[in-house]
């Protein structure tokens, strides 16, 4: 009995034991099983807790996009952080990678935002942080103002480090304050207070004076902006001109190689000749300061003549022309045309116009006025004789025409013949008027009696 009762009991509690312990082990098979099966559907890709998608995170829909931007220093950003636009959630970075080589290390982080996001294709990328002691998120922005937006941001570009910032961190705000307060100029506020006071004791109205002709200048500067970038543009234009003629530039100072040896070689006949020169100025300084009254004197002497030769301005070259053909005009060759000549004369006799065409331009030109010039002559003794009209004037009855002598019979050339009157008769017998008698009777007549 003993026997029994010992063993039955053990035998329960052994079988109990056993069941307990394979109850026990059945949710661990199933976890490891679960676990192997979601390793087994996510194939190789699994990188770690950090791939694993947070709950509450951002809707990336159906069809995402990727696109990757390039950072100098990410911080503290990590994979899974927010990835936003104008504050609002759209996408998560997706994964973080060392980028770059020998021309410089970066980061290049992977993003994936929602397809239907709309941003240029020059968008910018800036790591900011949620608030003070936040986390890390990343920020698209367009194009700041004065760059204008083109294309659209696509799957797979990238953003480049020239545009993606970070902010600042506040570690490095506390670092700046510290070298500020414990090394820095704080502590030498106070010196530097104390000297300012001490300089500008004294010299206010200095330094205000002072101050007004900065601001007169900042004026001017700023008035004249438009001057000063003009001037600018046309250096900037006058280098790459420079640039751009680089390679002549560097002929021309290659070929005056040759030419400042040849200079070097006649230093001493250039130093003899620039002592010289020195000489022969000094030598003319002299001569000048030393004749400079004389020479004012000239000048002096030749100022009439200067004169009246700018008062006969076009006037003298014309009448130079006349030299040549004198007394005729320059357009006398124009009257003879072949066997004829074509001729118009005026000929002007005024007293008054020929004074002021010989005298006009010289000292004498006052007198050209007529009434001087008529009172300095004299009119000649002229008698006019008293005939009446119609009747010639008597003649002496001896001599004939003037240069033809007397026609006295065997005296002249053809000797006349006597009348019984007396009076002379030619061949005819007649005998003459007695108006055509005497030895002057024509040049009676020509000059009608002047005497």
């Amino acid at each position: 009995m003993t026997r029994r009762s010992f063993r039955f009991p053990l035998g329960r509690g052994t079988l109990r034991a056993a069941g307990s312990a394979s109850l026990a082990r059945t949710p661990v098979r199933v976890g490891v099983v679960a676990l192997a099966g979601a390793t087994a559907l996510s194939g190789c890709s699994f990188r770690g807790v950090d791939s694993i998608p947070l709950p509450g995170g951002p809707d990336l829909g159906p069809h995402p996009r990727t696109i990757k931007a390039e950072f100098g220093n990410v911080l503290d950003l990590v994979p899974q952080s927010v990835v936003k636009v104008n504050d609002v959630s759209v996408g998560k970075v997706d994964d973080i990678k060392l980028g770059g080589g020998q021309q410089g290390w970066h980061a290049v982080v992977t993003l994936k935002i929602r397809s239907d996001v709309r941003l240029p294709e020059n968008a910018y990328a800036r790591i900011g942080q949620t608030s003070l002691l936040g986390e890390k998120f990343v920020e698209l922005d367009p194009p700041p103002v004065g760059e204008p937006a083109r294309g659209q941001l696509s799957a797979g570009a990238v953003i480049p480090l020239s545009r993606t910032t970070r902010s600042t961190e506040i570690e490095e705000v506390l670092s700046a304050m510290s070298l500020l307060l414990n090394g820095g100029g704080l502590e030498q506020v106070t010196t530097i207070t104390r000297e300012l006071n001490a300089a500008m004791s004294g010299r206010e109205a200095t330094i205000r004076s002072v101050l007004g002709r900065i601001d007169t200048f900042v004026g001017t500067l700023d008035r004249n902006r438009s001057a000063i970038t003009k001037a600018l543009d046309s250096l900037d234009r006058l280098t790459t001109k420079l640039a751009a003629e680089r390679k002549t530039i560097r002929t021309t100072i290659d070929t005056t190689g040759p030419a400042i040896t040849v200079l070097k070689d006649n230093r001493a006949d250039l130093t003899e000749m620039l002592v010289a020169l020195d000489k022969l100025s000094r030598t003319t300084t002299s001569v000048v300061n030393r004749s400079r009254d004389d020479l004012l004197a000239n000048l002096k002497t030749l100022d009439p003549l200067l004169r009246n030769l700018n008062k006969a301005g076009s006037n003298l070259p014309r009448n130079l022309e006349m030299l040549l053909s004198y007394p005729f005009p320059p357009t006398f060759g124009n009257v003879i045309r072949g066997d004829y000549g074509n001729i118009r004369l005026t000929l002007d006799l005024d007293f008054q116009s020929i004074a002021h065409n010989l005298l006009g331009g010289t000292d004498l030109e006052g007198l050209a006025g007529g009434q001087q010039m008529r009172s300095m002559l004299k009119v000649p003794n002229v008698t006019l004789p008293r005939t009446p009209l119609g009747i010639l004037p008597q003649l002496p009855s001896t001599g004939g025409l003037p240069g033809l002598g007397g026609q006295t019979g065997q005296n002249g050339g053809n000797p006349g013949r006597t009348g019984q009157n007396g009076g002379k008769t030619g061949q005819t017998g007649k005998p003459k008027p007695k108006a055509l008698q005497g030895p002057s009777d024509l040049h009676t007549l020509m000059t009608g009696g002047l005497s």
